[in-house]
């Protein structure tokens, strides 16, 4: 087993030689085998006894501490990668302000590519008309991104496209049991945003652990600002898998109807502010129930466990492999910057 995700609300995980146990209130949940085990995602509120967090340590498992919501909470930070020499150039050629803007336009444009892509083909699926025209029009901005010569504005083309994606997102979802009003998020306010928003921090964590593996610091990027505890690279890298890989998860599940309503607490009158986290948990208007939540994480791994074929290795690779292989292209770019071979391409997905 190489990812272990823990749901169980309130609870403990304790080990027993090479078993990792979960308890809820004093009683035995469930006894998992830890030989293999290469991540693991603590959802919402879960305690770790001082041997398992020794092992995880002395394993170097990669550990991420997300809320029920999907928010990105914190990582259990082992030493950092030993390639000191990469970490120095990402410093400096991203601190450059003409390096940052020809980066980020390439993050951009790749996601702007590929959400057109993704409408275009479920357009043509379904015979929608104004599907059609959204992939036509986030296909134009990707070919405008070239041109724009502030980051401001690029962030700002970003935004449009956006819009305009999820502007015709609610056509895309054939289940009546559900609706789509626009994107909102922090926290989600309806089932399909609570979704989105989930599998959004489980793919940023995918891309964050691929970052932090070929040696690059996941805190500095081009497109999103330096923010304090934002993994701003990971942020930036994760954009190119929002389509074909989150958004497809999400809409495969809902229109093959394997999520219901009922799987979901909606909160009608939940307020729009919240005290701190705590209060946000008592309150938030949406939440999944923990049955339906190990579903939606199955789906998830199993998607990732699927493959694609990568031109620049010139083989199928996992998903997870796919993104990992960006990662260290991401790498050879910023030490190669002037190599047009080297050049940082987004993976471009045909299906």
């Amino acid at each position: 087993m190489e990812s272990l995700y823990i749901l169980e609300p309130g609870a403990t995980l304790r080990r027993e030689g090479n078993s990792l146990k979960v308890f809820r209130d004093n009683q035995l949940v469930e006894r998992i085998p830890a030989e293999g085990l290469k991540r693991l995602v603590l959802v919402g509120n879960v305690s770790l006894t001082g041997p398992v967090l020794d092992f995880l340590i002395s394993r170097r498992i990669e550990t991420a501490f997300i809320t029920k919501t999907g928010r990105f909470r914190a990582r259990l930070a082992v030493d950092e990668h030993l390639h000191v020499e990469l970490r120095r150039t990402q410093y400096i050629n991203l601190s450059d302000d003409r390096f940052a803007l020809k980066t980020a336009r390439t993050v951009v444009e790749g996601k702007l590519r590929n959400q057109a892509a993704f409408l275009k083909l479920r357009g043509r699926r379904y015979q929608d008309e104004k599907i059609l025209v959204a992939a036509l029009k986030l296909k134009s901005m990707a070919e405008h991104c070239e041109s724009v010569e502030e980051l401001a504005s690029l962030r700002g083309l970003e935004g449009a496209g956006a819009q305009a994606y999820y502007s015709v997102f609610d056509r895309l979802i054939r289940n009546d049991g559900f609706a789509f009003g626009g994107r909102n998020k922090r926290p989600p306010k309806d089932p399909v945003n609570a979704l989105l928003s989930f599998i959004y921090t489980l793919l940023t964590n995918e891309v964050l652990s691929a970052i932090k593996t070929c040696g690059l610091d996941p805190y500095l990027g081009a497109l999103h600002e330096v923010s304090y505890g934002r993994p701003s690279l990971a942020c930036d890298l994760v954009e190119e898998y929002r389509a074909f890989l989150g958004d497809r998860v999400v809409l495969g599940l809902i229109n093959k109807k394997m999520i219901n309503p009922e799987d979901f607490i909606v909160r009608d009158n939940a307020p729009e502010n919240f005290i701190d986290e705590e209060d946000m948990k008592r309150k938030r208007p949406v939440e999944m129930k923990p049955a339906i939540a190990r579903s939606f994480i199955a789906a998830y791994e199993q998607t990732m466990r699927q493959s694609a074929f990568h031109p620049g290795c010139g083989k199928n690779l996992t998903y997870r492999r796919l993104l990992l292989q960006q990662a260290y292209s991401f790498g050879e770019y910023l030490e190669n910057p002037q190599n047009s071979e080297k050049l940082y391409r987004p993976f471009s997905w045909e299906k």
